[in-house]
């Protein structure tokens, strides 16, 4: 055992001890799930798995995650966890293109290497297309160890990167061979069942349209129907045809001493069956042949109609994937060419055309354009793009050419982020969920005690089989477990969905259900209620200086232009705006902390800087003070101007309040939320911005590192608080509020330290989530309601025998159908669309 790694890995690829020994997050998806008590199986078995720390399994996505202690378990123990509860694991596929192998010797090293590794569970290579195909457990082992492992082994490797359009219509594939398979069996089973059930329908026809029909030939069709051994027959097909199905999962389930919907669906339509095949060959009594194939061909259909609504579900995703472009217009060696999207490189130059879809992200260095945005941000209207500006990918050019940078690409672009991010979402839980997992984990084994008691109370008290038969069927069919496993999940998948498709990212399930709770909204100042950019806000002029506000604003902007502070830099880009023409200087000087300088041939030397500066030079500012008092008090800063030796005017520069800042704040307040300003600017400065946006509580000079302490002050008034920022500074208070909020526009270390991410900056965003949280969890609670609600009602009137079985299987035919639909309806929600009052 010496020099292995900590996981156990022998040295043979060469490999050294490139992980961490720290807890690990294994992700691969599970199949053969069908309901609610199959994923908390899967879960049960994962958290009884020596090693394991955490374990989450989705029964939406088919998807299982697990944190494992790697000096205590290895990757094949979980793997057979999985597989010792009846079930498979789907891993991750990587494919490589291969070189340096010459013959079947070397496929046969590379294989062996490959396959010592934890974590990899077959592997694949082809020496005729120079290819290895491997399946391995995500988080257990990586593509770039694989490579890696493959080099010290002599042999060449480079990751075939997957072409996200393709993968999708994989998966959509995937799902539509499953319809079309489940609508094969339901045309079958029906085709067989009609027959089987057509004597009952005349029956309640003819009782309620007596006549003559039934004497010419309905008596006669009702009679040949009925015959025992063609209802035999008949019966027969589809119990062991299309209902073959439940005969498997069912066996797969008790073979390990657990049950599921399988289970109850086999053993109620088997009883039927047999019973009625004992009185068909043995002694003669009622048949329910047709109450057994009636219920099979109701839960195939219910299983067709499923799969179609849970397809439905993953489309944010499959839109998202279909932004991106297959092809790149770039340059290589002067010369343009069109390649795989996969191959563009970082400091590419890509050319993209009007109406084209931008392949990656990047800088614009030629160009000018209107670019929709609306993937990414909701926003409908496209934002122009000048040289300078950053590009996305995904997004459309409008209108003229655009030459940019390619400044991140790959699975680094903000779309590939984005789509990474709805997908962790999408497969995490909410802790609303925990409750349908409890219930669903007991719920079969209840149910078959129920049934069992329902059995021998009614023949205990009537003596009459039938009856017993027929009310312990209907309890074994009624109470499936399907629907509580969907409930949580579905509403999960389409509320992030929806909420990427509006430009709010929701990292996770528990996130979404927290916002919904917030009753305070803190917000950083800088760059969430405002820009973050100053701009020049005031030109006041002093009256009979000779100048007027455009003619004083070309001035100091052409001296301006000279200096490189912020306060400059507004002032100049005002007069860009304006399109004023500029005239030239000589002689600039920049005093630090005080002003600037210049002579302008018509004008002379001219000044701008504070009151101080301008009294050094023996300026009179006296009457300038008035103004000056007046824009200071505002939070503004200001600066005064004067030409030859006089005072002609004051400038005022502010950080100014983002559009849509108002009526976010007014929407929090309609929805009863407190919002509180965080900043480390002055009190003054703080208080005039929140005067203007409407902010009930000001903590101002708050010092970046104590951002994070007064949000856990406000957290302990027992308040459930968000925390908005966009800064570095920003991310302690982000991690430590109740939900972090961070602004798309600002770092990616506040995106990460987030659980929602605003990825327009729009701060209308933040009372969009919290409508969006608020919608979902109602989703969630009435498809939890729905789903107890079958049952509760169900499971004793079927008991009571007051409920047909084949009523009891339509009902839980429905139930999860019905579950997966109205969570669909979140389709419809536009969470940018305060509610009305």
């Amino acid at each position: 055992m010496a020099n292995k790694d900590k996981r156990g890995q022998a040295p043979g690829g060469g490999r050294d001890d490139i992980r961490d020994n720290t807890l690990i997050e294994l992700e691969f998806g599970v199949s053969g799930m069908t309901c609610a008590a199959c994923s908390a199986r899967v879960e049960r078995a994962l958290s009884g798995t020596s090693g394991v720390t955490d374990a989450s399994v989705n029964l939406a996505t088919n998807r299982a995650r697990v944190k494992v202690d790697p000096e205590h378990t290895t990757p094949e123990a979980v793997i057979n966890a999985v597989k010792s509860a009846g079930y498979d694991v789907l891993p991750a596929e990587l494919e490589l293109s291969m070189t340096g192998m010459t013959c079947a010797a070397c496929v046969a090293r590379v294989e062996r290497v490959l396959s010592e590794i934890p974590g990899v569970i077959t592997v694949a290579v082809n020496l005729a297309t120079e290819r290895a195909r491997i399946r391995y457990i995500k988080g257990a082992v990586e593509p770039a160890e694989l490579i890696t492992i493959i080099e010290s082994a002599g042999y060449g490797a480079t990751e075939i990167l997957p072409d996200d359009a393709a993968a999708a219509d994989r998966e959509q594939e995937a799902r539509e061979r499953e319809a079309r398979f489940q609508l094969r069996l339901f045309l079958i089973a029906a085709v067989f069942t009609i027959p089987l059930a057509l004597p009952m329908v005349l029956e309640f026809v003819h009782m309620l349209l007596p006549g003559i029909w039934w004497e010419a030939w309905g008596r006669s069709v009702h009679h040949y129907l009925m015959n025992g051994y063609l209802q035999f027959v008949l019966g027969t097909v589809v119990q062991f045809g299309p209902g073959l199905q439940f005969y498997r999962g069912a066996y797969i389930n008790l073979s390990h001493r657990t049950a599921n919907m399988d289970v109850l669906v086999a053993l109620g339509t088997s009883a039927a069956y047999l019973f009625s095949a004992y009185h068909t060959f043995v002694v003669e009594g009622a048949l329910y042949y047709e109450a057994a194939a009636v219920i099979i061909t109701l839960v195939i259909l219910g299983r067709r109609l499923e799969a179609v609504a849970k397809g439905r579900t993953s489309e944010a995703i499959k839109r998202l994937m279909g932004l991106q472009p297959k092809t790149a217009r770039i340059e290589r060696n002067g010369i343009e060419v069109e390649v795989p999207v996969t191959e563009v490189i970082l400091g590419d130059i890509v050319t993209v055309r009007p109406g084209e879809r931008l392949p990656v992200d990047g800088e614009v260095v030629e160009g000018d354009s209107a670019v929709d945005e609306s993937m990414l941000t909701g926003e409908s209207l496209p934002v122009d793009k000048h040289p300078g500006d950053t590009v996305v990918a995904g997004t459309i050019n409008k209108h003229g050419m655009l030459r940019f940078v390619a400044t991140r690409v790959g699975r680094e672009t903000a779309l590939a982020r984005i789509i990474k991010l709805v997908e962790d979402a999408q497969g995490s839980k909410a802790p609303i969920q925990r409750l349908a997992d409890i219930v669903s984990g007991y719920f079969v084994q209840g149910v078959v005690i129920i049934a069992a008691g329902t059995f021998v109370a009614w023949y205990s008290l009537t003596r009459d089989i039938n009856q017993a038969l027929l009310s312990t069927v209907a309890v074994l069919v009624i109470a499936c477990p399907c629907a509580l496993g969907l409930a949580t999940p579905t509403a999960i998948m389409v509320g992030t969905g929806k909420g990427a498709e509006t430009g709010i990212l929701i990292r996770g399930g528990e996130h979404l259900e927290k916002a919904h709770a917030v009753r305070v909204v803190v917000l950083d100042k800088t760059g969430t209620i405002t820009r973050g950019e100053p701009k020049l806000t005031d030109v006041e002029v002093l009256p009979g200086a000779g100048f007027d506000e455009t003619s004083l604003l070309a001035l100091a902007a052409a001296v301006e232009r000279n200096s490189e502070h912020p306060i400059a830099a507004a002032v100049v880009d005002e007069a860009q705006q304006r399109g004023l023409d500029l005239p030239p200087t000589e002689d600039f000087a920049a005093v630090a902390g005080r002003g600037v300088r210049a002579r302008l041939q018509d004008h002379g030397e001219v000044l701008i800087g504070t009151p101080q500066f301008l009294r050094n030079e023996a300026v009179d500012t006296s009457p300038l003070e008035g103004a000056y008092t007046r824009l200071l008090e505002q939070g503004k800063t200001t600066i005064l101007v004067s030409v030859e030796g006089k005072a002609v005017g004051v400038l005022a520069v502010a950080d100014t309040v983002k559009e849509g800042a108002r009526d976010a704040i007014s929407e929090l307040h309609h929805m009863g939320i407190e919002v509180v300003m965080i900043t480390g600017d002055n009190r003054r400065t703080a208080e005039t911005i929140g005067a203007e946006v409407g902010i009930d509580r000001i903590l101002a000079e708050v010092l970046p590192e104590d951002k994070a302490e007064q949000v856990a002050q406000l957290k302990a008034e027992g308040k459930v608080v968000a925390m908005v920022g966009d800064g570095i500074n920003d991310a302690p208070a982000l991690a430590t509020a109740d939900l972090g909020i961070a602004i798309g526009t600002g770092t990616d270390v506040a995106m990460e330290a987030a659980g929602i991410t605003l990825v327009s900056g729009d701060l209308r965003g933040v009372p969009a989530a919290i409508r969006l949280s608020k919608r979902t969890m109602s989703t969630i609670k009435q498809n939890l309601f729905w789903a107890f609600i079958y049952n509760s009602i169900g499971l004793p009137i079927a008991a009571l025998g007051q409920l047909s079985p084949m009523v009891a299987g339509a009902a839980m035919a429905f139930s999860s159908v019905s579950v997966v639909t109205n969570s669909l309806l979140l389709k419809r929600f536009d969470p940018r669309r305060p509610a009305k009052a």
